[in-house]
């Protein structure tokens, strides 16, 4: 299951995702960054995040390197993959 609220936070917009995002969900969690209208920051909270994809770790990223979104509170294990991805 997976659960994404959007709310204002210290001058960002912030989407907190919570459960599991996939590869069949993760277009969602991309649509609803798009959707962002908003000069503000865009970040994703991601301390309650269950369990991730290899799709969604290459979104997550992409968008970080793109300055299209901020990691906040991002699982160790994420960062880790994110960086083996980047070798590959």
């Amino acid at each position: 299951m997976l659960k994404i609220q959007q709310k204002a936070d210290r001058g960002a917009i912030m989407l907190t995702v919570s459960g599991r995002l996939d590869a069949e969900n993760v277009r969602n969690c991309a649509s609803l960054l798009d959707a962002i209208q908003s000069t503000r920051d865009r970040c994703a909270g991601l301390q309650d995040l269950v369990l991730a994809d290899r799709a969604v770790v290459r979104l997550l990223r992409e968008f970080e390197e793109r300055k299209r979104i901020v990691l906040r509170n991002c699982p160790s294990y994420i960062r880790i993959w994110m960086a083996a991805e980047d070798i590959q």
